[in-house]
């Protein structure tokens, strides 16, 4: 969900794609009435955007450089985690917290964070340890560094501070960005990719990430999207890398609105595929997240929370 300045349009729309699916299987209603189809979306779609995440990180960054990064990563971490369990505890959501204290709440923002935002937690630890192994490793292999790297994952998991399997995907874009093969070189484009997906989205037993069902579903996945993706034309393809280049904003801040959703529920009761309580909940999300986006750099509020003048691009 980070932002490049070299943008590469592929990425945008398989960021698009995944952003779109976080969304809607966070819509509770929904999800609760497809639950087949939650458990085969969580087993890609994360781990996607964590796998996309490793690719765009770079290690040739300055130590000044790369830690400033890291704080316009922290700062919007700490001010929506924070919100989301001020507001957990507040509200009778699913992540609903009982009787908070500091404690508890420094639990959560530092160690075991709350609802959406374990993404940013783990992004943030894996860019760092995988930037600081490359740094002092530098002059060893790409094998050797990634083992060292796993190495410290795991470790790192051991204390419950991440989920091993999210970081190992983090590990393998990482080490595609270092090597000479481009993404689109390692994840072809297939057409082949839909009947594999069939069969490995037939059992429930196969749709777990940390699987090695998991790891070809999502390799699958991004490669009929990326088979699918030169076919968008138009407004269609504007669309979806608009939506794609702004992927931090709706993940951000998407939260906000599916919890405010919950209010179509009772005028939506009457539609029993929930087809039209995700469309018009999807719109709202989307563009209430974007407005957000739009009204602080209209306010000139980004570069307190990111860094920069203008989050929406």
């Amino acid at each position: 969900m980070t932002q490049s300045a070299n943008r590469q349009e592929h990425l945008d729309f398989l960021k698009a794609v995944f952003i779109v699916l976080m969304v809607a299987f966070h819509l509770v209603y929904f999800s609760q009435g497809y639950p087949y189809i939650k458990q085969i979306v969580y087993t890609f779609h994360m781990p996607a955007f964590l796998l996309i995440s490793g690719y765009l990180s770079k290690s040739n960054k300055s130590p000044k450089a790369f830690a400033k990064s890291i704080f316009w990563l922290t700062i919007p971490y700490l001010v929506m985690e924070s919100g989301y369990v001020l507001m957990a505890s507040i509200l009778p959501i699913n992540d609903h917290v009982e009787k908070l204290n500091m404690a508890l709440f420094l639990r959560k923002i530092f160690i075991d964070p709350l609802g959406p935002y374990w993404f940013l937690h783990t992004l943030i630890i894996c860019k760092t340890i995988c930037y600081a192994v490359s740094k002092i490793a530098h002059r060893i292999s790409l094998l050797s560094r990634s083992i060292i790297i796993g190495i410290i994952f795991y470790l790192i998991s051991r204390s419950g501070l991440m989920t091993l399997s999210y970081a190992f995907y983090f590990l393998a874009g990482f080490a595609l960005s270092q090597s000479t093969l481009r993404f689109e070189d390692f994840f072809k484009a297939s057409l082949w990719s839909l009947p594999a997906l069939a069969i490995l989205l037939s059992r429930e037993t196969y749709l777990h990430c940390h699987k090695l069902s998991g790891v070809l579903i999502v390799y699958m996945v991004i490669s009929l999207c990326l088979f699918v993706f030169p076919y968008l034309k138009g407004k269609c393809k504007e669309s979806c890398l608009f939506i794609g280049r702004n992927s931090l904003a709706i993940y951000l801040f998407s939260p906000i609105f599916t919890i405010c959703c919950k209010v179509l529920v009772p005028l939506l009761a009457f539609d029993p595929t929930r087809l039209i309580f995700l469309i018009l909940s999807l719109t709202i999300c989307i563009c209430g997240s974007l407005g957000i986006a739009k009204l602080l750099d209209i306010c000139k509020l980004s570069p307190f929370l990111f860094g920069r003048d203008h989050i929406l691009g």
